[in-house]
């Protein structure tokens, strides 16, 4: 598999075949919470002789501002938690965060994580096939999503769909750009992609049913309903359900997902409350690219392809599952402490049969294109347990926070792969190719790779209020990560092992006034690697680090954000080729490497929330420079100036039952150089566009209303690079959404 940069791991684990379906389990887990409310400690039901009055419901915190969006209408949040473990406002937050709200997902109507990527502040994709993508942000990769906090890591190349995650179980999503080591252990500095779950903190029977259809044949419903299963109250569960299935602008391929999320909260105490739940997504992908589309012809003169163009043939498919179970404990431990326990338990699958078409065509059929058909099963299990402790301190007369804690990952990995035993013709004529290519004879599963990563990590954090108007923010985490490969075809184990690695956090906050706060910050994050120097040693980890400093805003009692940043990142360690064999005695060994760095440099500017009663708007500019050691550009395929706006505005009077909103994102050119047919290096663009996106939305009556969203009004057509092989994918044309959404 050296065409495309297929994982290195395999050998898939057997599914239990008596596991219960997630409907299933579903209602065994409500059946459990309503017996659980037949004792007397938990359902604290009252007599009918002696009614009790209850205590409201809160969420567990020594007074923490609200983190949860959904029914506030806003965009944007009074605090987020994804950059320490510490509940802050955006403003008390010396990095740079963004809070996608639920108001603004329904608005936009965003289906799935790849969606938040593509509006967020800060944030791009290079999405160089149909179902695979690269999230990115400040000139860096990101290579993992949070969920409540939980980093869920993934390797590309092994893709379990995690880009097509959909947002119906979701509040919100936290966007921190920059390094984010504290929380989320080995990575990037690049930006964290936090997924906050629904909560079921209804009391009483509430709910949406939404169906919707749209362009290329597309449709969905979605139902979401929140009840309680005691009188008290003390026991709350909820259900979210989702079908979405359809058409593509590319010929043939179509995808079908179906969520099904369902979780209960419920109060053993007034100072504790015990969640729990599971979800399940699925998603059947008919006819998916493999790579992308050629950018030559084979006589060297440049392709120009019409957007529903396709290498994938009729019988290929990628389906993936995702199965997540988690259970959380929330105890005041009193004056304010707080006890928080997790555990949370992911399981991917993905299975696949691919065709792949390389090389150069001949216009009009004369010359071919090469084909390769690959099948992969690949199963991914991660298992994560977490502890912390959280409250107020008094020292010198003042009151601090401080939270510290524990994070223990494992993630095993396996993927087994089919043989072709006949089949895979070449392809003559790729101007007129339609998808009829004949289907390969396949073998059974054979191991292919498999892994296991560990990771362990402790972590403190304090936040001293020094003065009324100077706050600092100290904190450190204490990582060991192991990670074991080991690859069947060429019957070798590779290891990583780093022990103690120590990533600090810091920040200092000062109130200019009221509303106003200037900060600076500096966290970092580290990311083993498996080069080797000269002395055939192995380098040490990458190290992010993250400089920021800005300003501020809260205005209107938190209503409205604002910040101007100014940051510096830089890589070092990293990894750079020299060409010179370890030991050419020993070719095995490979080439020697040595440590450069890379350096990101800009500004970023953003507003999110209302700006006037029933006018939301959430608008960001980023702008940087990314240049490796020896001042040359680097990462050129993710853009350094990007541009992210939406609005709406709800009519006052008699137009009060109508909300009208659009937006543009604009982004800059992007390049990369390959190998043309000429066996030179030509530069590859995509030059800047924008992206024009509209809605609106009528209440019909207080409980239904109608809305429809249009996406690149404009139909601009654009494309995302596979740079290894010189390929392009094409972004989605014009398109439109009808939606009819009833809550009661």
């Amino acid at each position: 598999m050296s065409a495309l940069p297929v994982a290195r791991t395999a050998s898939p684990k057997a599914r239990s075949t008596n596991a219960l379906r997630p409907l299933a389990i579903t209602v065994h887990l409500l059946a459990a919470g309503t017996a659980l409310t037949s004792l007397p400690a938990l359902a604290q039901q009252a007599s009918p002789d002696q009614p009790t009055e209850l205590a409201p419901l809160t969420v567990t915190g020594q007074g923490e501002r609200r983190t949860t969006t959904e029914g506030s209408e806003s965009y944007t949040a009074e605090a987020a938690r994804t950059a320490t473990p510490l509940s802050l406002s955006l403003r008390e937050t010396p990095q740079s965060v963004s809070v996608v709200t639920r108001q603004r997902i329904e608005d936009q109507d965003m289906q799935n994580i790849l969606d938040v990527v593509n509006n967020a502040t800060g944030v791009s994709v290079n999405r160089y096939e149909t179902t695979r993508a690269q999230f990115n942000a400040r000139g860096f990769a990101i290579n993992a999503l949070m969920i409540d906090g939980v980093p869920t890591i993934w390797e590309q190349p092994w893709s379990s769909g995690e880009i097509f995650s959909s947002l119906a179980m979701y509040d919100r999503v936290e966007v921190v750009r920059g390094a984010n080591g504290l929380m989320t252990g080995s990575g990037d500095p690049s930006a964290s992609l936090n997924l906050a779950r629904k909560r079921a903190s209804s009391r009483d029977l509430t709910g949406s049913v939404e169906l919707s259809a749209g362009t290329w044949d597309t449709y969905s419903t979605l139902g979401d309903v929140s009840f309680a299963l005691n009188d008290a109250g003390t026991v709350r569960g909820r259900l979210v359900g989702e079908y979405q299935d359809g058409d593509s602008w590319i010929d043939m391929h179509a995808n079908q997902t179906e969520t099904l999320y369902g979780t209960m909260d419920v109060d053993l105490s007034e100072e504790t409350t015990l969640w729990f739940g599971l979800s399940r997504q699925e998603n059947t992908s008919d006819s998916p690219m493999w790579g992308a589309l050629p950018i030559w012809y084979a006589d060297g003169s440049r392709t120009d392809w019409s957007r529903s163009k396709t290498t994938s043939a009729d019988w290929s498919k990628w389906d993936t599952s995702y199965d997540t179970y988690f259970v959380n404990l929330d105890h005041e431990l009193g004056n304010g402490w707080q006890l928080n326990l997790s555990y949370n338990r992911g399981e991917r699958e993905a299975d696949s049969y691919l065709l792949y078409l390389y090389g150069n065509p001949g216009r009009n059929g004369s010359s071919p294109m090469s084909a390769m058909a690959g099948s992969y099963n690949v199963n991914t299990v991660q298992d994560d347990y977490s502890v912390r402790f959280s409250g107020p301190v008094s020292l010198f007369n003042r009151d601090h926070e401080v939270a510290f804690g524990y994070i223990y990952s494992k993630q095993d990995f396996d993927a087994d792969s089919r043989a072709v035993l006949a089949g895979s013709p070449t392809v003559p004529d790729f101007d007129a190719y339609d998808g009829d290519h004949p289907a390969p004879t396949w073998s059974g599963l054979t191991p292919y790779g498999s892994g296991e990563t560990i990771q362990k990590g402790y972590y403190g954090v304090t936040r001293l209020n020094l003065t009324d108007d100077l706050k600092v923010i100290l904190g450190a985490r204490v990582s060991d990560y192991e990670k074991t490969e080991f690859d069947y075809l060429r019957d070798t184990l590779s290891t990583l092992d780093v022990h103690g690695e120590v990533t600090p956090y810091a920040g200092i906050i000062y109130d200019l006034s009221n509303t106003l706060s200037a900060y600076a910050s500096y966290t970092d994050v580290f990311q083993p690697q498996s080069e080797k120097n000269a002395s055939n040693q192995q380098l040490q980890p990458i190290v992010g680090e993250s400089y920021e400093m800005g300003l501020k805003g809260e205005f209107y009692d938190g209503a409205l954000n604002a910040s101007a940043a100014i940051f510096q990142i830089k890589q070092d360690n990293l990894g750079s080729n020299t060409g010179v064999r370890i030991d050419p005695a020993e070719p095995a060994l490979g080439f020697a490497y040595v440590e450069s760095e890379a350096v990101s440099k800009g500004f970023e500017l953003e507003v999110s929330g209302e700006i006037m009663p029933g006018w939301n708007l959430s608008a960001g500019y980023t702008q940087f420079e990314v240049e490796d050691g020896n001042g040359d550009d680097t990462n050129t395929l993710y853009p350094t100036k990007l541009l992210r706006t939406f609005t709406t505005y709800r009519f006052a009077g008699d137009w009060s039952r109508l909300t009208i909103g659009g937006g543009v994102n604009w982004q800059d050119s992007i390049y990369t150089y390959a190998t043309n047919p000429s066996n030179q290096q030509e530069k590859i663009q995509q030059d800047a566009y924008a992206l024009v996106n509209l809605m609106a939305r009528y209440d019909i009556t207080d409980n239904l209303s109608a809305q429809i969203n249009a996406n690149n009004v404009t139909d601009e057509k654009y494309f995302d690079i596979f740079d290894a092989y010189g390929a392009l994918t094409y972004g989605a044309p014009r398109s439109v959404t009808a939606t009819a959404k009833y809550r009661f």
